[in-house]
């Protein structure tokens, strides 16, 4: 195996497919996580139900990006790496800027234009992540995929404590749709000068090869049980996330906290997501093994989670504290993405890589709906607590039940 020099290894990770890559997923993350943010702020401000409206509008989101997965997955097999990367930010950009502008829109039910462009904002928002995640696989050498791609998320995720920040400097939800947007199309400028991945472009004119089918994932046992097992070791960060840190505002009354503020639970978490992210690659890097790194940071994300239900969290800093460990923990984000790139070949690695996280995301909806229908007769915290035991459960079996990829050469197909 070849020997890089610390010159040479800098060279790779800091080539301008992983600075675009890194900066295109932290306006991803600023834009995506915007409405948890000013969920409460917004709806308040429009007269809607900050409950019943809230989780509505999170929902259409969260399905827009479940099926935005898909489309922008098999756009990026059939048409190369960059049509998507260009595609779906511009998408996005202009849902976020039109949500800027609901306020000042003459229409009665605000709840459900709101929903419509939360939904479109998903569908964009879906795709950069994995594009960006399988171009930084494809082009970097196998000894830095893990750590590069944990460059691209380290980073990128830093957009959620911008977000909460920029919100809570401009005084202003509306402005912080407008910066959103904005960010995303001054980085259509500098998606120009990046490169489409060699790998891809070997293979991109062979119509002998079918590129970018979703079903084959449900056509092949083996490839539709991997498929399965990529999706569920995600799981138990959009548990955390979109229950524990979106929702934080329903545990405050039970825990006899005056006030959870929704946005600072989220922007901490993702201060730990982030930190988490750059660690993962190192750690996976030391270990020689994804499958390691991801489990035993699961096991650490867990001990937090108990703790902030059952260990007599007090106080708004004490629960933002918990947020920020089990981010720390769920850090294995970036980790996760690069494990389903490395599962399946160049014919269909887009499609795997843009949905896998997508359909995760896209479960948060069922997430949210058990996590509702179980408070109602057992409480918020024992209600958390069961649908957790079934995120971690799923993803810790399919953790220690998937292929090992570490050093997998990525020069395949299906």
């Amino acid at each position: 195996m070849k020997e890089f020099t610390t010159q040479e290894k800098l060279k790779h990770l800091l080539s301008f497919p992983v600075i675009v890559a890194a900066l295109g997923y932290f306006v991803d993350i600023y834009d995506l996580l915007l409405f948890g943010i000013v969920r409460v702020p917004s709806l308040k401000d429009m007269n809607l139900d900050v409950d019943t409206a809230g989780t509505m509008i999170l929902n259409y989101q969260m399905v827009g990006l479940l099926l935005g997965g898909i489309l922008w997955g098999v756009l990026g097999d059939k048409k190369g790496r960059l049509s998507v990367l260009f595609g779906s930010i511009l998408v996005y950009s202009l849902a976020n800027i039109a949500c800027g502008f609901l306020p000042h829109f003459p229409v009665e039910d605000k709840t459900m234009l709101y929903a419509w462009l939360r939904f479109i904002a998903g569908i964009g928002l879906a795709g950069e992540l994995g594009a960006g995640i399988t171009l930084v696989s494809e082009s970097l050498p196998k000894q830095l995929r893990a750590i590069g791609t944990s460059i691209v998320a380290g980073f990128g995720l830093l957009g959620a404590v911008v977000a909460q920040l920029t919100v809570e400097l401009a005084g202003d939800w509306t402005i912080a749709y407008f910066i959103g947007g904005g960010l995303g199309l001054m980085l259509l400028v500098l998606r120009i000068s990046v490169a489409e991945s060699g790998i891809y472009n070997d293979i991109k004119h062979d119509s002998d090869i079918k590129k970018g089918n979703f079903f084959s994932f449900f056509t092949n046992w083996n490839r539709f049980v991997k498929y399965m097992k990529c999706i569920a070791i995600g799981l138990p960060t959009w548990f955390c996330i979109g229950i524990l840190a979106v929702m934080a505002n329903q545990f405050a009354v039970v825990m006899g906290i005056e006030n959870i503020q929704p946005g600072k639970a989220i922007m901490w978490a993702y201060v730990g997501i982030s930190i988490g992210d750059f660690a993962s690659g190192f750690i996976s890097h030391w270990l020689h093994s994804r499958k390691k790194a991801i489990f035993y940071m699961m096991l650490f994300t867990i001990i937090g989670v108990v703790l902030m239900l059952f260990g007599g969290t007090k106080s708004e800093n004490m629960y933002y504290f918990y947020c920020a460990w089990l981010g720390l923990g769920t850090g294995y984000w970036a980790m996760f993405v690069t494990v389903g790139a490395e599962q399946f070949g160049t014919n269909i690695r887009s499609t795997a890589t843009t949905t896998i996280p997508n359909m995760v995301r896209g479960l948060v909806p069922v997430m949210l709906l058990a996590f509702d229908a179980l408070k109602v007769n057992n409480g918020v915290i024992t209600a958390a607590a069961i649908v957790g035991l079934f995120a971690f459960g799923l993803g810790i079996y399919s953790t220690l039940t998937i292929s090992e990829t570490h050093n997998k050469d990525l020069d395949f197909i299906e």
